[in-house]
């Protein structure tokens, strides 16, 4: 994949998007944060490919270990941003009671 891509470049890249990323959700007001973090779960979906990427390029047994910890956490993280996305979207919907007694 990126073969010429030195440790430097790496964690430079790191604590570009480190950066950035903090500048963006400093600026989200406090009452959006937890609906837009929800909602954006595309985010942990391309960590969970970089992890993935990591992983193949390991050659040593510790690597493959710490990549494939990256990858199992990285899903983790992704499949519990769904969960809390459905649990948020079920608070808005009426239940039963509420339409029959509109109903009514």
């Amino acid at each position: 994949m990126i073969e010429g891509m030195t440790g430097v470049i790496a964690i430079y890249v790191f604590m570009l998007s480190a950066v950035a990323g903090y500048e963006v959700i400093a600026r989200v007001p406090v009452i959006l944060h937890t609906p837009l973090m929800s909602g954006s779960n595309f985010v942990h979906g391309i960590v969970v490919v970089g992890a993935m990427a990591a992983l193949g390029m390991a050659q040593t047994p510790l690597e493959q270990a710490l990549g494939f910890l990256a990858v199992l956490l990285g899903a983790g993280n992704a499949v519990g941003g769904y969960v809390v996305t459905e649990r948020m979207l079920e608070m808005f919907k009426s239940s039963d009671k509420d339409k029959k007694q509109g109903a009514k």
